[in-house]
């Protein structure tokens, strides 16, 4: 069965910026995986702003869609009851609508593993309980 990989914002801004503390892991991990990975706008949003200031930045995050590395199946208004009954849950955390795109995608889709630079996944559950699988650095998993 192949894994399916659900990419968080941290991860790509990390691949395509050199200057970043986590590109050599993100190109690392990048390169273990076969595309497409899969995200939600909300992530592509984040992307393209943090990316902004870089040349090329946010053209690089659309160039990954374009080439179908990264693909978008969530359709944000047809999973939004259950998108916002996560951000509830996680109002303390708080959890960002990118985050809830995310974990609600790994209930969507049993083989779904999150690549992210993101300690919250730690907490995050899926359907209530079940730990969220994440592909992440040793030291994020620990913050």
């Amino acid at each position: 069965m192949k894994r399916v990989v659900l990419l968080d914002t941290g991860p790509l801004v990390a691949f395509l910026h050199r200057r970043d503390q986590y590109h050599q892991w993100a190109v690392e991990q990048f390169g273990r995986i076969d595309p497409p990975m899969y995200t939600c706008e909300p992530v592509l949003t984040e992307a393209c702003y943090l990316l902004a200031a870089l040349p090329g930045g946010s053209e690089s995050v659309l160039r990954m869609l374009e080439i179908g590395a990264v693909r978008i199946p969530l359709h944000l208004e047809a999973e939004l009851t259950q998108i916002k009954t996560l951000m509830t849950r996680y109002r303390n955390v708080p959890m960002s609508l990118a985050d809830a795109c995310l974990v609600r995608m790994s209930e969507l889709n049993a083989e779904g593993v999150v690549l992210t630079l993101d300690s919250d996944f730690v907490i995050y559950r899926r359907h209530g309980r079940h730990i969220v699988p994440v592909i992440m650095p040793k030291e994020s998993a620990s913050r």
